[in-house]
């Protein structure tokens, strides 16, 4: 794996900031502060306009530029198609390196 956001992104799991899929997503939306959404490219549209409705309301940015298969490769799994960051200067590496795609 030779793309700097992907390896960064298991840097960011290991760090255990990192919340893996839908449920996991909604439901720490609730109790913790998210500084970053990551979209897969196949997200359904009725997920992704929920959640991108919730990053408007909060300001919170997103990105979507992988597929479900390079997210979860990336993160030791076979697929994921949404994950969420609790940390803020992680998030910030990770747009960085996400707009230099």
């Amino acid at each position: 794996m030779n793309n700097k956001f992907l390896q960064f992104l298991g840097l960011v799991k290991k760090s255990g900031n990192l919340i893996e899929g839908y449920n996991r997503c909604e439901e720490i939306l609730k109790k913790k502060k998210i500084y970053l959404f990551i979209f897969s490219t196949e997200l359904s549209i009725n997920s992704k306009e929920k959640f991108v409705r919730y990053c408007k309301d909060k300001n919170i940015p997103f990105l979507e530029k992988y597929s479900k298969v390079d997210l979860g490769n990336s993160l030791g799994r076979t697929e994921i198609n949404i994950l969420a960051i609790t940390e803020e200067n992680m998030a910030k590496k990770l747009i960085e390196l996400g707009e230099n795609i």
